[in-house]
């Protein structure tokens, strides 16, 4: 009886083992991902810098490897294309310089009229709740003065009109004293970041001007010596492909954003809205994110229309004429232009979003698709993990 039943306790034992093994690895794996997140997270002033120069040098190494074709040296071509990258958004950064200033300095004020314009509209409202609360009061003052006597109604104060403005201005006071301190605040902390922005963006200048000059000869050195590269071939082949899918993305979503700012700014221009082409950059810039660019470009253009125009239905003309130019844009123009290939869930979407504004935040936001495309693109051409590409792609 005993031998009989050694096979049998053997087959259990080996499955225990293989079932407790098969929950070791998922927790290895789980604990992989978090500490992943984790040093994307703490090393973000790393990470960030480096992520948008590969995707830069990426979108400028093709014009490169064609200036080599017909004898211009990288380092000359590498100067020249940087040159011509910088020079139209440093242009554009001067002519934007003095609205952005003068809309930051306003900004306390701006805030402080709007809430004078919002308690203007809410004491209407606030009038009719306090009469009818003073009515009420004298009201159950009257009963009671019907009840009591005399000498205890001789004593008794009777200004409720009185405490109700007090105690209305009070709480006017505060609300307009928070936001003004909160829009110095952030003023402050834009003030405070901006040397460490600048310093960020030298530096990514530098790495994409060495990555342009040096960056062909790693990889080519990589390929052809590194013993972790088996099919060398392929993979020449792969990093050719991601990199033409890659920056046709990037160059028609650029192209396509820059036309939507300049839409627009002739639009607002026409109409007459104060620093048109302030407005039509910031939208543009922000249209890399999409659904949530389009609804914060709304907002802010609404806070312009009721700056300029008040609280009357003109305030809504500035987004309202942003939202027919995007909803062409990304209804009907998108598509067309990019086609099927860079087809992406707007769920996945927003929560990358989500998960990358929490890691890296604004510059996270603004990065997120293109990473989230090129991990697509990748994911593809290697052919691994189907299951997530369809995922990915799936239809809204």
């Amino acid at each position: 009886m005993n031998t009989s039943s050694e096979p049998g306790d053997s087959l259990e034992k080996q499955a225990g083992i293989s079932l407790r093994e098969a929950r070791q690895t998922q927790l290895l794996k789980v604990f992989l991902v978090m500490s992943v997140i984790y040093t994307l997270y703490l090393a973000k002033t790393l990470f960030i810098p480096l992520v948008f120069s590969a995707f830069v040098a990426l979108l400028l190494s093709p014009l490169v490897a064609l200036g080599r074709k017909i004898y211009i040296p990288r380092t000359i071509s590498a100067f020249v294309l940087i040159g011509l990258l910088i020079a139209p958004f440093s242009f554009l950064g001067v002519e934007l310089v003095k609205p952005a200033e003068r809309w930051m300095e306003t900004l306390p004020k701006i805030s402080a009229q709007i809430t004078e314009q919002i308690n203007e509209i809410s004491e209407k409202f606030e009038q009719e709740q306090n009469q009818a609360e003073i009515q009420a009061e004298a009201e159950r003052k009257q009963k009671e003065a019907e009840e009591a006597s005399f000498f205890d109604n001789w004593f008794k104060d009777d200004e409720p009109e009185a405490k109700v403005e007090e105690v209305k201005e009070v709480k006017e006071n505060v609300v307009t004293g928070q936001i003004k301190q909160g829009s110095i605040e952030i003023f402050l902390s834009l003030l405070a970041s901006a040397p460490f922005l600048i310093a960020q963006m030298f530096g990514s200048v530098i790495l994409i001007l060495f990555l342009l000059i040096f960056g062909p000869v790693l990889f080519k050195i990589f390929i052809q010596d590194f013993p972790v590269v088996v099919d060398k071939e392929r993979t020449v082949q792969l990093v050719g492909q991601i990199q033409k899918r890659l920056s046709n993305y990037i160059i028609t979503i650029s192209m396509i954003n820059g036309l939507l700012g300049i839409a627009t700014a002739t639009a607002f221009y026409f109409l007459g809205v104060e620093d048109a082409i302030l407005w039509g950059a910031l939208v543009g810039m922000l249209n890399f994110v999409p659904y949530l660019g389009g609804l914060i470009s709304c907002t802010i253009l609404l806070m312009v229309g009721v700056v300029q125009y008040g609280l009357v239905s003109a305030a809504f003309l500035p987004p309202a004429v942003f939202l027919g130019i995007n909803i062409l844009e990304s209804q009907f123009i998108t598509p067309a232009v990019l086609g099927q290939s860079f087809r992406l869930n707007p769920l996945i979407i927003i929560l990358w979003l989500a998960v990358m504004g929490w890691l890296w935040g604004v510059i996270g936001v603004l990065l997120a698709v293109p990473i989230l495309v090129c991990i697509k693109i990748i994911l593809e051409h290697l052919d691994v993990l189907p299951h997530w590409v369809k995922l990915l792609e799936s239809e809204g």
